[in-house]
């Protein structure tokens, strides 16, 4: 398998944490790329018509995009792990898939605002800023609810990981002690640890 990833992606990093939880790390050969809204890359655009990363191509040639879509590939080849079987267990790790998603969209949705010099938009960043306030204060009432691993916890460390690696000076964990443990606890794995965002092209 190949994966079309970056070091600073935390959707590909997702991937990377779960295929690490998976033991199937070393068969994907990561293929390090750079994409932008701007300038869009040619070789990822081949394989996917977003033209985003993550991006995994199988052996067979069969490519699929999207992290959570990934995920459940990964899984239901080599798990299951990742999402329970059982409907009224697999709707909750869902839905804390989704907000770890959201998180990671709005962190890199602030950081490309944040960039566009005099262009900049205060009213988007704002109200990404909010968002991911929202977004913390509800997983640290959830916070007991991350006990397993699964693609939620996975989605939602990747997120809370990004936030210290492109904003760690604005510390999210004041007022919010039982995700600020929890996240300790789960940063100390073999596959975070190995993931681990590198600013790098």
């Amino acid at each position: 398998m190949k994966l079309f990833w970056s070091s600073r992606s935390p959707f590909a990093r997702k991937v990377m944490v779960a295929a690490h939880e998976l033991g199937i790390a070393d068969q994907i050969a990561q293929e390090r790329v750079v994409v932008s809204v701007a300038a869009p890359n040619d070789t990822v655009l081949h394989h996917n018509p977003l033209g985003q990363i993550p991006t995994l191509v199988l052996d067979d040639g069969t490519v699929f995009f999207d992290s959570a879509v990934i995920l459940e590939v990964l899984d239901q080849r080599h798990g299951p792990l990742l999402f329970p079987t059982d409907p009224a267990a697999r709707f909750p790790v869902l839905r804390l898939q989704a907000i770890g998603d959201g998180l990671m969209e709005n962190s890199v949705r602030r950081l490309g605002e944040s960039t566009r010099g005099v262009l900049v938009s205060a009213p988007h960043v704002a109200a990404a800023v909010q968002k991911m306030s929202r977004t913390l204060d509800w997983l640290e009432a959830e916070a007991a609810s991350l006990a397993s691993l699964n693609a939620g916890s996975i989605a939602i460390a990747c997120g809370l990981g990004h936030l210290d690696f492109r904003f760690g000076a604005e510390d999210w964990r004041p007022g919010r002690p039982a995700l600020a443990a929890w996240h300790a606890g789960f940063a100390e794995r073999a596959s975070m640890r190995a993931t681990a965002h590198r600013d790098e092209y």
